[in-house]
């Protein structure tokens, strides 16, 4: 997703309220500041408008390292520090993390961590990726 027009537009948006508030002075001065602001607004969009030269390259999003496909075998097993580790590594994730009933948890998506989520007997109920 390209974000460099929606900042433009939400720059051009901001610019007469901002050259609303500007301290007092004399308006040849606020004349020439708007012209430049207007300039620059100007120079702005027309680079926003230019496509990418060639060979550029939009950054990526990260690849998902982690495969939950690789354990969903462990459904219904009792979770421990081993099962909970070797589940990480058969799936390729950095990092796991055991997900209890009525838990509180971050909701950030981490495409290398892999969720292992359980019923209060410890059981795994879920395994999934992010």
């Amino acid at each position: 997703m390209r974000t460099q027009p929606i900042r433009l537009l939400l720059s051009l948006a901001l610019l007469p309220a901002l050259a609303a508030c500007s301290a007092g002075g004399t308006p040849e001065d606020d004349g020439a500041e708007q012209e430049q602001a207007m300039a620059a607004a100007q120079q702005a969009a027309e680079s926003a408008a230019t496509p990418p030269a060639a060979g550029a390259i939009d950054a990526a999003p990260p690849v998902q390292a982690c495969d939950a496909s690789q354990v969903q075998g462990l459904v219904g097993q009792k979770v421990d520090d081993a099962i909970a580790e070797q589940a990480r590594s058969d799936a390729h994730a950095k990092h796991v993390r055991v997900l209890k009933p009525d838990q509180m948890v971050t909701m950030e998506f981490d495409g290398e961590r892999l969720n292992l989520e359980v019923d209060a007997d410890g059981r795994i109920t879920a395994v999934r990726c992010g």
